[in-house]
């Protein structure tokens, strides 16, 4: 690859994305926005993401191949509220050296480099290799914080525990379940580049240089006690980098031909979705409304779905969402930031990693409900979800939810924001 340099500045800027859909379509967004104002974009992502990557223009290096990230999505341990994460960063893991071979091999000092949160190997890249490295998190859980600790998986706590307890927990959270899953390896690379030894993981992944947290503050309001270097930014919707920008005409006809439906969804790689959608149907024939499961594994589906119900493996929920009368999901934040978007009533059923923490936000702004997995039940779901569609009350706060996703442009501000105060994007 040839450097391209503009005023003595790289037009080169390379980006790693670990992760299922929720992980790598913002950083496939942000390549496709870069590249629109001429940079050169390199993306690092997952074998199973080239095909989207490639539609959007960008230069595509798989780490590991369509193989490996379907035995990881596939393990049922990984959507377990604690072992979840365990698993996750023991696969984690394995993308490091594979992420650091490839930028040391084409990235030179001067380039852009920015990464998810789990692209570990680029932080080690920083370091090694003096690359300038801006670290994205998309969710606020990733941040700690002694005055505002994000809700844990696995651990109904009280809302009156006293926060600087909650925030203890979650440090032994690292200490016991984050550090013994991803430290030992991560430091046994380290160790052969001749690199110090990482103590805590949740403090050392954010890259000293620059830290973006693409959540807007009215979602999570900043903290005295996060790291300076974090630069707030507005949801990076993303859903029209997926499988399909527009919906199927089967889907547009489906939606024209009566009222408006429950939308149902547990995340593009969940697997053991079953009871949540036997569940989904039992609610639809108990309310007496229309359906649309969103899976990408059909044999998640219940068989011989009633009329008025309908399956369908993708859908950006930019185009559905507008056209639902609520939408019940796992609590990813990419799916809140688009129903906050299209002014939709949701209900979350969490599952592991941040969605207790997202869903504990939406409940905060009036703007929908949780229940967890074991309590969403047809008959306690069929009463939520109506008093949801029917409340003026959650009705108001989502429209307002919804003007203040129309103030904001969270994939412009993050270009911006990656080359710094005194360098605005063309």
């Amino acid at each position: 690859m040839g450097t391209s340099m503009s005023n003595g500045v790289s037009r080169r800027v390379f980006l790693a994305g670990i992760g299922t859909h929720g992980d790598v379509l913002p950083i496939i967004a942000l390549g496709s926005a870069l590249k629109e104002r001429g940079y050169q974009v390199y993306l690092a992502a997952p074998a199973p993401f080239e095909a989207l990557s490639v539609r959007a223009g960008l230069s595509f290096h798989a780490i590991g191949t369509d193989m490996d990230f379907e035995r990881v999505v596939r393990q049922s341990a990984l959507w377990r509220p604690i072992r979840g994460a365990t698993t996750m960063l023991e696969a984690v893991t394995e993308a490091i050296e594979p992420t650091y071979r490839w930028l040391e091999a084409e990235a030179r000092p001067g380039d852009r480099l920015v990464a998810s949160t789990l692209a570990l190997g680029a932080r080690v890249a920083q370091e090694r290799l003096g690359l300038s490295l801006t670290t994205l998190h998309l969710m606020p859980m990733l941040v700690e914080s002694r005055f505002a600790p994000p809700r844990l998986p696995g651990l109904p706590l009280p809302r009156l525990l006293p926060a600087g307890w909650r925030h203890a927990i979650g440090r032994g959270a690292d200490r016991f379940v984050l550090g013994p899953a991803a430290l030992p390896p991560l430091n046994a690379f380290r160790a052969r580049l001749g690199l110090a030894p990482v103590k805590r993981l949740r403090h050392w992944w954010h890259s000293p240089e620059r830290v973006l947290l693409a959540v807007p503050d009215w979602y999570a309001p900043p903290q005295a006690d996060w790291p300076a270097q974090i630069i707030q930014l507005g949801f990076p919707l993303a859903d029209l980098f997926g499988d399909t920008p527009d919906l199927s005409p089967d889907l547009a006809a489906f939606l024209r031909a009566g009222p408006a439906p429950l939308a149902f969804t547990y995340g593009s790689a969940m697997a053991g979705a079953h009871g949540f959608f036997a569940t989904a149907v039992a609610l639809c024939r108990r309310t007496g409304r229309r359906g649309l499961l969103v899976a990408g594994r059909p044999d998640e589906i219940p068989a011989d779905l009633a009329p008025g119900i309908m399956h369908v493996p993708y859908a950006p929920l930019s185009r559905l969402l507008p056209d639902c009368a609520a939408v019940i999901h796992h609590g990813g934040v990419g799916t809140v930031a688009q129903a906050l978007a299209a002014g939709c009533p949701q209900l979350i059923v969490p599952v592991a990693f941040d969605h207790a923490d997202e869903a504990e936000r939406v409940v905060r702004l009036g703007v929908g409900a949780s229940m967890g997995r074991w309590r969403f039940t047809p008959r306690r779901a069929a009463r939520v979800v109506e008093d949801l569609v029917g409340s003026r009350t959650v009705a108001s706060a989502c429209r307002k939810a919804q003007m203040l996703m129309r103030a904001e442009s969270g994939i412009v501000t993050m270009c911006e924001a990656i080359f710094g105060s005194h360098h605005r994007l063309a």
